[in-house]
């Protein structure tokens, strides 16, 4: 894929791995929209690289279309859509208060699979209306993911199986989309310094950096930026999950 003038959505975008995201493909000359609820940072944000903000609900069909439907009107069809927006609230199975309640469950599916799925609909049906590379290419897909899909800590149950969902759909998603031209792929990180993890004790980010193999230090957003562009670079990377985490390996807890 190129970059130049390209129409990108990032959601999640106003932050964290998400702003990352939206750093790097702009500095590649991509037109970027980001989707996400943080009106203030989304704003400052867009303007700073010059996007544009959309409020957007990933967990609403209704909020999704809408947002598209404005950075369509903006930028034209989506040619790169990376998935950032995600919740990460831990709660046991059964905790001390009795089993976990199936609607804090629900919402973690909701935002982090579902909407990943809806933006992931809305965006492969904008590429099948652009035109085709010499390599038959009209658009990428990049989902996020978590190595906590394949080792999902106690308290991560709804967070693992949305995010073990992401890793199930992209190889499905890539072979059905091929047809089109349209290219899935998934990030799995690991330990990022995002804003949630800024707002740690500082001997809680070291005690976490020190769990991982190399190098002994959290991930940058940037890094994650640069690992999406890297997807949207290589044209025979396809249907694959990789983890970004520095050879880490999760524990129970």
């Amino acid at each position: 894929m190129e970059f130049n003038n390209v129409a990108a959505i990032v959601t999640g975008g106003a932050s964290g791995l998400g702003e990352g995201t939206v750093r790097a493909l702009a500095a590649e000359g991509c037109r970027v929209a980001i989707f996400d609820l943080q009106e203030e940072r989304g704003e400052a944000l867009a303007k700073e690289v010059g996007g544009i903000f959309v409020r957007c609900d990933v967990s609403s069909a209704e909020s999704a279309e809408a947002a598209f439907k404005t950075a369509r009107e903006a930028h034209g069809l989506c040619g790169i859509a990376v998935n950032c927006a995600g919740i990460a609230p831990a709660a046991k199975i059964v905790g001390r208060e009795g089993p976990m309640a199936l609607d804090a469950f629900n919402r973690v599916i909701q935002v982090n699979l579902v909407g990943t799925f809806n933006i992931m609909r809305l965006a492969a049906a904008e590429m099948m209306e652009r035109e085709a590379n010499a390599d038959g290419e009209r658009g990428i897909i990049i989902c996020t993911a978590s190595v906590a899909a394949y080792e999902g800590q106690i308290g991560q149950a709804a967070y693992s199986a949305s995010k073990g969902g992401v890793v199930a759909m992209t190889l499905q998603s890539a072979r059905e989309l091929a047809r089109s031209g349209i290219r899935v792929n998934t990030i799995a990180p690991g330990l990022f310094m995002t804003p949630m993890m800024a707002a740690m004790p500082q001997e809680v980010q070291e005690s976490l950096a020190a769990t991982l193999p190399f190098p002994q230090r959290l991930g940058r957003p940037e890094e994650f930026g640069m690992m999406v562009n890297q997807m949207v670079k290589n044209p025979i990377l396809n249907g694959e999950v990789i983890r970004l985490d520095c050879a880490l390996r999760m524990g129970p807890k």
